[in-house]
């Protein structure tokens, strides 16, 4: 495995094309005032599908429990106090659709369970992915993909398709992490049908990191979609040669989460459609560079995650 000595080595020659490839970089906009968040009018089908007997937190109000660690997920503005991102644009879209005035909750991923079954939170928006062990607890509408994502230097052609097209690469992956264990069985795979192994390299310094994919001394980044191509779009360095879901190879997909029979998950539902077929649901994903994880339709509680 190449050592930071040498790759450091890289670092002054590197720079000037660095900075070039910084300035070229699509503007993401992180104002408090958000003057491209995407608005959406009332939806009278998705209200009248709301339960008789459904609850809110607030009177007129969908409030929604958001895990401001990360973006493009969702974070603080340059205000540092203004919650911003794409999940909160997903949950802006609904509030409008729903007829309600929209409250992000900054929560912690551990505190949200709790906060969603109590009532204290109408809603978590909060790349929560569907599972079947939290389908006995919670209802799901879904909205997103949730991807992986191999990423090359943006000068880059290659194309990642299927396992096979890795075979003989040199990949980064974390070590540890749920995209490690499937690059790890794809590599199985292609070394049993008789093709090349990856070169599997794993770094702790993301300078070092991109350094590799940048003087060449490996092929490809593989992490989680949504972070890469929000720092794709942020630098410009890199680019997306190919995706696939995070469950590989059963679909995985990231949800509206709300409390098991509340009554609104058939409303989000609808609302989302609603969104998708006017193309205000693109516009938002498009804002974060999301657009590979669009899904065509909203499902209510679809196929999760199996158990481990």
């Amino acid at each position: 495995m190449p050592t930071r000595r040498d790759l450091l080595a890289f670092l002054a020659a590197a720079s000037t094309a660095l900075l070039s490839d910084r300035a070229l970089a699509q503007a993401i906009d992180l104002s408090p005032e958000q003057p491209g968040r995407v608005r959406a009018a009332r939806d009278e089908e998705a209200i009248r599908l709301i339960a008789k007997d459904a609850r809110f937190a607030r009177d007129g109000v969908f409030t929604v429990a958001n895990n401001t660690g990360r973006f493009p997920f969702g974070g603080y503005a340059s205000d540092t106090k203004t919650v911003i991102g794409a999940e909160p644009d997903i949950a802006q879209l609904v509030a409008d659709a729903l007829g309600r005035r929209l409250e992000i909750v900054p929560t912690s991923w551990a505190d949200w369970p709790l906060g969603v079954s109590s009532g204290r939170f109408d809603a978590v928006i909060s790349n929560v992915t569907v599972t079947e062990q939290r389908k006995e607890k919670f209802d799901f509408s879904t909205y997103r993909k949730d991807l992986l994502g191999f990423y090359v230097k943006k000068s880059n052609p290659l194309v990642i398709r299927d396992p096979r097209d890795v075979a003989g690469l040199k990949i980064i992956v974390s070590s540890g992490t749920n995209q490690e264990q499937i690059l790890l069985r794809w590599n199985d795979q292609n070394v049993k049908a008789g093709l090349k192994p990856i070169d599997v390299q794993y770094y702790d310094d993301d300078v070092v990191l991109y350094l590799a994919l940048d003087s060449g001394r490996a092929d490809a980044y593989l992490g989680p979609n949504a972070l890469l191509s929000f720092k794709a779009a942020q630098e410009g360095r890199t680019r997306l040669a190919g995706n696939f879901s995070g469950g590989w190879p059963v679909l995985a997909e990231i949800a509206v989460t709300t409390r098991k029979g509340a009554g609104l998950a058939d409303a989000i539902t609808r609302a989302i459609n609603t969104q998708i077929r006017n193309g205000n649901y693109a516009k938002a994903l498009a804002r974060w560079n999301l657009s590979a994880e669009a899904i065509e339709e909203s499902r209510t509680n679809p196929p999760g995650l199996p158990r481990a």
